[in-house]
């Protein structure tokens, strides 16, 4: 249920960024947006390992997933400024 409340969000949200944004915006959010989904699937398996060591090592990939995430859509929307196609 969790997964699918995401996936509800996630496209909300990336629809109403739509709206208002260039290609480069609305493909960091997507690229933010598909880590976000991943880190909280990695977060529900972790809830459910046996092991915490199992746990912890879900958790750790959960947040370098996010990490990742917001770098590479951090380096999507330095690379809109520096071609000018950003809308502020």
């Amino acid at each position: 249920m969790k997964l699918i409340t995401t996936v509800f969000v996630a496209t909300g949200l990336a629809a109403l960024a739509a709206c208002n944004a260039s290609p480069q915006e609305q493909q960091a959010d997507n690229i933010e947006a598909n880590a976000e989904m991943q880190a909280d699937n990695l977060e529900e398996a972790a809830d459910n390992a046996t092991t915490e060591m199992g746990e912890q090592s879900l958790e750790n990939q959960a947040d370098a997933t996010r990490e990742a995430g917001e770098n590479a859509a951090d380096a999507t929307r330095e690379g809109a400024d520096a071609d000018g196609n950003s809308v502020d």
